[in-house]
């Protein structure tokens, strides 16, 4: 394996050939399905056989069902019913687990999705202190409801309870972190979890199953392997799930929700994709601009879904912006994920190269041209970022989420064209703006606030930090993620309420005494 150093080289193919069920690793006997990398590991180009995985079905789709129910139990289960700080432990020791691996993941998030090494370690860093914030904010949750309250005569205690069952899917660019901002807050609220990896970024999860099984009680999480149709379809045809967490594609969510028997008992977590402008006003600093749009759309080659996706910028400043983004853009160095500096990576998907190929053709086509000078450039993993001007609605580039290196340049001489844009947009996750004079910015933000759900002041799009609130209007996504939400997401209001007499405060005083009930107590968790 030429250039690529020992710590990270593939020396083997990796055999996943358990899946988790019912609190046991077990075997599986079925057929198999390859994962390759897009990156060679030979001086000449051939995609790298990763492992492989197991190729379930119906049947394995109804066995973690059962396990998943049987686990809930009619909220008689072991887990639902436990106290809070017991369902902490279990979280803590299944987080301590985590951290051991940490190379093995790293090590299979470049080579599955192309993510650079500094960002995989970034990834799985954030993730491991999003679980530690997550329990954090989980007992302080806990503190505030550990009391009771009096109203027109009646006391009451008011915690927040588990849903059921839980479908969690997760996304390829972000397979472990965003995945695990549904499946933690899931879990550690009392639900029981059916969980697919990605078809992107599925092996990574290899090295975490042993903590899985070893920190929960059995049925608690259980994870499958699989195409989508073949999984979670007979999975959401069972009626039998209560919560539909995904981060993805809304396509795949309706199909999905479709499926469910009982669609008004199906509660929606969705993080779905996003068409996220700039807009870029005469008086802007253009050093600023021009580094936080590089950023914004190309970070992960703009597999992002709050990746700028559509520059906006005023016609008196755009020949200056042009030409400086574009040499920026021409300026990225692309290499392996391992390689020091590297900020373009290759492409997870195959097809991907072409799919920017045809929405380029499509620009071309209706008036844009290629204004940076590597912009299209060809490898057999890769397509070179380019940047297309001027963009027109009639063109494909305008409408569909890209998802990948390439950044449509539209003008505007009136402020109102951007926002009538952003009002009709089938999206609206989050804007960037980018200005100084306060008496243009201040009308344009009270407007933004009401169209998309995050307004970034002169800074790219982003999800974090994990304590603000990650949401969308529109198509961009059903419910609100960030640590604080998250755990209200995956939970439900649920309380126990009494006459004020004396003979139903004997009862409660005693409850409280004897701590027999772990909804009704008062302890309070350091």
């Amino acid at each position: 394996m030429k250039n690529i150093p020992e710590a990270y080289q593939i020396n083997a193919p990796f055999v996943q050939n358990t899946f988790l069920v019912n609190g046991e690793l077990k075997a599986w006997t079925g057929p198999f399905s390859e994962v390759f990398s897009t990156i060679s590991s030979t001086d000449k180009y051939a995609p790298t056989l990763l492992g492989t995985i197991p190729t379930m079905g119906a049947s394995s789709a109804e066995e973690v069902v059962h396990a998943a129910v049987a686990a809930y139990d009619k909220g008689q289960g072991i887990w639902p019913t436990m106290k809070v700080a017991d369902r902490i432990k279990c979280m803590e020791n299944f987080v301590n687990q985590m951290k051991s691996t940490r190379s093995e993941v790293v090590k299979f998030l470049m080579w599955e999705i192309g993510k650079s090494l500094a960002d995989s370690e970034k990834e799985f860093d954030r993730t491991v202190e999003y679980i530690y914030d997550t329990i954090e904010d989980y007992k302080q949750l806990d503190r505030n409801n550990a009391r009771f309250t009096k109203s027109q005569g009646v006391n009451a205690m008011v915690r927040r309870g588990p849903l059921g069952v839980v479908l969690c899917l997760g996304p390829y660019n972000y397979p472990l972190n965003e995945t695990f901002s549904l499946l933690i807050p899931a879990i550690i609220m009392g639900n029981t979890v059916i969980f697919k990896p990605a078809k992107h970024g599925v092996l990574l999860i290899s090295p975490l199953l042993e903590a899985f099984r070893s920190s929960f009680p059995k049925g608690v999480i259980n994870i499958v392997y699989g195409r989508g149709r073949d999984v979670a379809s007979p999975i959401m045809k069972s009626g039998k799930i209560d919560i539909l967490a995904l981060i993805g594609n809304s396509k795949s969510a309706i199909a999905l929700q479709d499926q469910h028997p009982n669609k008004n008992r199906l509660r929606l977590i969705l993080g779905l994709e996003a068409k996220n402008p700039a807009i870029i006003l005469p008086d802007a600093d253009l050093d600023l601009v021009v580094q936080e749009c590089v950023t914004g759309s190309l970070s992960f080659n703009g597999q992002r879904c709050t990746a700028l996706k559509v520059l906006y910028v005023h016609e008196s400043i755009v020949a200056a912006f042009n030409q400086r983004f574009a040499a920026k853009v021409d300026a990225l160095p692309f290499g392996n994920p391992w390689e020091s500096g590297v900020f373009l990576t290759p492409l997870p998907e195959s097809e991907k190269p072409n799919y920017i190929q045809d929405l380029i053709d499509d620009a071309k086509s209706k008036g844009a041209q290629i204004i940076n000078k590597k912009g299209g450039e060809r490898s057999e993993n890769y397509i070179f970022p380019a940047v297309l001007f001027p963009v027109n609605k009639a063109m494909r580039l305008y409408h569909e989420e890209q998802f990948g290196p390439v950044i449509p340049i539209l003008t505007f001489k009136d402020i109102q064209e951007p926002l009538d844009d952003m009002a009709e947009s089938n999206y609206g996750q989050q804007v960037s703006l980018f200005g100084k004079d306060i008496k243009t910015i201040a009308p344009l933000i009270d407007t933004l606030v009401n169209l998309v759900c995050r307004v970034n002041l002169n800074s790219s799009c982003q999800r974090g930090p994990d304590i603000y609130p990650f949401t969308g209007r529109k198509d961009s996504a059903v419910g609100t993620l960030s640590i604080h939400d998250a755990l209200r997401s995956f939970s439900i209001r649920t309380f126990v309420a009494s006459k004020d007499n004396a003979y139903n405060n004997e009862i409660l005083q005693a409850l409280l005494d004897s701590k027999a009930s772990n909804f009704i107590n008062t302890d309070y968790i350091l």
